[in-house]
């Protein structure tokens, strides 16, 4: 008989789906407006529809309630993470390292090469303030724990072992197109978690490289990191 997943699982697990499913419908997506409408802003309507149903959740994810916030310590090595995580990103892309390509790329410029920026806006802040939390309650919170004990509500993250993290960070692999840069990215998020026992450290040190990342790429035109 199949167990259904419990309150706490559903709630870290649905936006990570409903994120992941506006991704696959964004790849089937002509590249024009043959739809009736700039395909490009599915992204908005994934930040919105995202956005709400974390925003309705809150109060569940006690990982992330005020009193877990990161003290001056833990903030200054989640940044110092996050911009190492953002250098080494832009410098593993090379063919071997690489997964396929990826489901749908953002381009966020016109028909004359000029930068639309309403797009960049959008794409920069669900980047920065929206898939960091999103992904690591669904990575490290659900995941990584779930896989050290099924009932993970109850498991200390610095009591993860080193199978969890493993496991956790393979999958997380998976679903990037530049793995080894994933690799690492996940390594350094899941023991940030474990080291300080506050997912606060990860989304931070998440949402500073994706930050980074976006200002990188619209000031280099490198939209394939995008």
């Amino acid at each position: 008989m199949i167990q259904r997943p419990s309150r706490a699982a559903t709630v870290r697990a649905l936006p990570f789906l409903l994120f992941m499913a506006f991704l696959a419908l964004r790849g089937l997506a002509p590249a024009d407006a043959s739809w009736g409408f700039d395909p490009r802003w599915l992204y908005g309507a994934k930040v919105l529809l995202v956005g709400a149903v974390l925003a309705l959740w809150w109060r569940e994810y006690g990982e992330l309630a005020s009193q877990n916030l990161p003290d001056a310590r833990e903030l200054a090595l989640a940044v110092g993470a996050g911009l190492f995580v953002f250098v080494l990103w832009i410098q593993l892309d090379a063919a071997w390292m690489t997964l396929g390509e990826p489901t749908a790329r953002f381009v966020p410029v016109d028909a004359a090469g000029a930068i639309d920026w309403p797009l960049v806006a959008v794409r920069w802040l669900g980047a920065t303030l929206l898939v960091p939390v999103m992904e690591e309650l669904f990575w490290r919170s659900f995941l990584m724990r779930w896989v050290q004990r099924p009932q993970f509500e109850g498991v200390d993250p610095r009591q993860v072992g080193v199978r969890a993290i493993v496991l956790s960070t393979f999958v997380f692999v998976l679903a990037h197109n530049l793995w080894l840069a994933a690799a690492i990215a996940g390594m350094v998020y899941a023991l940030l978690y474990v080291r300080t026992g506050k997912l606060w450290v990860a989304v931070i040190a998440h949402a500073v490289t994706n930050g980074a990342l976006g200002i990188w790429v619209v000031a280099t035109g490198r939209w394939q990191f995008w």
